[in-house]
């Protein structure tokens, strides 16, 4: 009884969950993607996820290892190893910054940049591949909020 109180409460239908751990599986299987991808060239997910964070700087800013851990919601210290490994592949390269000399700027290496365009071609395809799915899940989430939560009538 108290069950069936919660789910009315927050309006939640059977349908609701389907789609739920739909999107649910949809994440894992795109980030599963991601994690074999990177593998394939010898790097981690959190190792692309940081070499996309230095790539997308806008040029003529900078990303420091503070940045970084920000991003990736990760320590510090955690961050400083991750540059550390990409930097021993050659992937990133530091710099001090000029604004600032205890700052270290953070900046793809051509190898760096070469490996990332390959890795980011690839999930940019996965998600063309998955995102009907993904449009449709927001799409309807989107329309049900319009309705209060509730599914709109079709026509």
């Amino acid at each position: 009884m108290e069950l069936e109180k919660a789910e009315r409460r927050h309006e939640l239908t059977t349908q609701d969950y389907a789609e739920l751990a739909a999107f649910r599986r949809a994440l894992r299987e795109f980030l599963q993607f991601s994690e074999n991808a990177a593998a394939e060239v010898g790097l981690t997910s959190r190792h692309y996820q940081a070499m996309l964070v230095v790539r997308a700087c806008p040029e003529g800013q900078c990303v420091t290892i503070n940045d970084l851990a920000q991003q990736l919601l990760i320590k510090h210290n955690s961050a400083v190893g991750l540059v550390d490994r990409l930097a021993q592949e050659k992937l990133i390269a530091r710099e001090p910054s000029t604004d600032d000399r205890r700052k270290v700027e953070l900046h793809l290496t051509n190898r760096g940049r070469l490996v990332l365009s390959k890795l980011a071609a690839s999930h940019r395809a996965q998600l063309h591949r998955i995102g009907p799915g993904l449009k449709r899940f927001f799409g309807e989430l989107s329309r049900k909020e319009l309705h209060g939560g509730r599914q709109p009538a079709r026509r």
